[in-house]
């Protein structure tokens, strides 16, 4: 079957790959913070963040095409919830509006929210986008572990990763057992649900069976609970130069919105 994988361009040869994991995980996690502690109506603050992650796409070779339609995939789940903020917040009306006797009210200070919340959602799925485009999967999990995160929630990311896809294709290929049998051309509603329910049924058996098998076959082989990696992680010149520029762009960014 064929997947979309997260770390898709991780092989890619540039300046922000070259770069060591953790660094690259300590500047998302700080620029998330920083986008998130920005107050609504500074701007230009905003501007700035957004620089930095053009500063970061354009040195990270990185398809434009690929961070727009992954951002635009989670971007539709944000507005679902924000869009009810101009109707929530306290504020000046900015007009009122009946639906089915409701009479609904949109504030001045509500639509900045809503502007304010797209545009961190955007900011920060952006930056994750960009951080897993530009790391492997196994290195952004060892800097994880590196980086003292309870064990237990790395081994288990480290899990739903590398098992998606598997589960993936037991649904492609239960589907198409169903799709086989003219599911959807015959048969009354309850036959059609009773049969999605025994799809459902019949993934978690063979998902549990595997999570067996595969435990079995990790304790066969002295699992600890520890992982270990090939690749050691080191901090170099570049690494400083990094923190540095993200550093200094971030207090930026917090100085324009104290302005």
């Amino acid at each position: 079957m064929k997947h979309s994988y997260f770390d898709k361009y991780s092989d890619l040869s540039s300046v922000v790959h070259r770069l060591d994991p953790r660094t690259k995980l300590l500047a998302s996690c700080a620029f998330i913070l920083v986008v998130a502690a920005i107050p609504p109506d500074s701007w230009l603050s905003y501007a700035v963040c957004a620089g930095l992650l053009a500063i970061w796409f354009s040195l990270s070779h990185v398809p434009l095409s690929h961070i727009l339609r992954r951002s635009l995939v989670v971007l539709p789940f944000v507005a679902v919830v924000a869009v009810f903020i101009p109707f929530l917040h306290e504020g000046q009306v900015a007009g009122s509006y009946s639906i089915g006797g409701w009479e609904l009210s949109v504030t001045y200070d509500g639509l900045v929210v809503l502007r304010t919340v797209l545009v961190r959602a955007w900011l920060s799925i952006t930056a994750l986008i960009l951080l897993t485009a530009t790391t492997r999967m196994t290195d952004l999990l060892h800097a994880m572990e590196r980086l003292r995160l309870p064990r237990v929630l790395v081994m288990m990311m480290s899990f739903m990763y590398r098992y998606i896809f598997v589960l993936t294709d037991e649904v492609m290929r239960l589907k198409m057992m169903r799709d086989s049998r003219n599911f959807g051309y015959g048969g009354s509603r309850i036959w059609q649900i009773r049969t999605v329910g025994h799809m459902i049924g019949t993934l978690l058996i063979r998902s549990y069976e595997r999570a067996e098998r595969v435990y079995a076959a990790m304790l066969s082989r002295g699992f600890n609970g520890q992982t270990h990696s090939l690749h050691q992680l080191r901090f170099c010149q570049g690494d400083l130069s990094a923190a540095i520029l993200c550093a200094a762009a971030l207090a930026t960014a917090g100085v324009a919105s104290a302005v």
